[in-house]
């Protein structure tokens, strides 16, 4: 049986005209090869879901380039912003992403489309690099998670719930995540919680589940877990498929967007 597969982006940070993330990352060409990798993939994928920094400084020109990126995609698209979008500026983006205003108040909702349950909950500070999870946010997972016990779930969120042990990082993760846990906890369909924000690929067991920080389809955090200023590193960029059936489950995969030498076939002088 054919599995729905969700591919998972994150940490686009898109600029407009041109310009270079940090003067060194054209993230703008970057996403646009990922879009092509997406496109090219054996198994296409069924939608696409962009977990946060989608654009770099949250303006209305980089919303526009960020439309013109994804229009070769037909799945369809759910996006939650990261500590470098504005939620007002998302939605005036993209008017018909009804989903974008499920909730007043923030950008958080829930899609029963397909076979795995989809849920987007907005871990978003404005003007805050840290994210944080409010009682009226926490309230409206519990109730959405509550409402289909039975229903294979992913939670989609930017800030990652955990310590990384990248000192810089951790400085700027969800505040307080121990009462998500807790609501993570009474809630055993929930598969996974996916993430973004470290620009690394980092798994941790998490309330019952596990929660996987994707890298991002540009520029990676440096791995360093000493107390150090941080900094990034060029390593390849990449997303995450998540593969679901009733059968099998939920397996996530990650992907690398470029181009390597292969695929040569395990027949004749390269296997039995």
């Amino acid at each position: 049986m054919k599995p729905f597969l969700l591919a998972q982006v994150s940490d686009l940070h898109v600029r407009a005209g041109g310009q270079l993330a940090y003067g060194r990352v054209d993230t703008t060409a970057m996403f646009r090869r990922c879009v092509e990798r997406l496109l090219a993939l054996a198994q296409r994928p069924d939608a696409v879901a962009l977990t946060g920094d989608l654009v770099d400084l949250a303006r209305p020109e980089e919303y526009a380039v960020l439309r013109e990126l994804l229009a070769p995609l037909s799945m369809p698209i759910y996006m939650i912003p990261g500590n470098h979008d504005s939620r007002e500026a998302l939605r005036a983006a993209f008017p018909e992403h009804a989903y974008l205003r499920q909730s007043p108040d923030f950008v958080q909702y829930v899609i029963d489309d397909h076979p795995l349950r989809i849920v987007a909950i907005d871990t978003v500070i404005p003007g805050h690099s840290a994210g944080e999870l409010c009682e009226t946010r926490l309230a409206w997972l519990e109730r959405t998670l509550a409402a289909a016990p039975d229903r294979a779930t992913l939670v989609l969120m930017h800030h990652p719930p955990f310590q990384a042990f990248i000192t810089h990082m951790d400085r700027i993760a969800l505040r307080d995540p121990e009462r998500f846990e807790r609501v993570i906890a009474r809630h055993p369909q929930v598969e996974l919680i996916v993430c973004g924000h470290v620009h690394r690929p980092i798994t941790k067991r998490f309330g019952g589940t596990l929660v996987w920080a994707a890298p991002s389809c540009a520029h990676q955090i440096e791995l360093d877990l000493s107390d150090s200023p941080g900094g990034f590193v060029m390593e390849p960029p990449a997303f995450m498929l998540h593969a679901y059936s009733r059968e099998a489950g939920l397996v996530t995969h990650m992907a690398y967007v470029d181009d390597y030498p292969g695929p040569y076939r395990f027949s004749g002088s390269y296997g039995s």
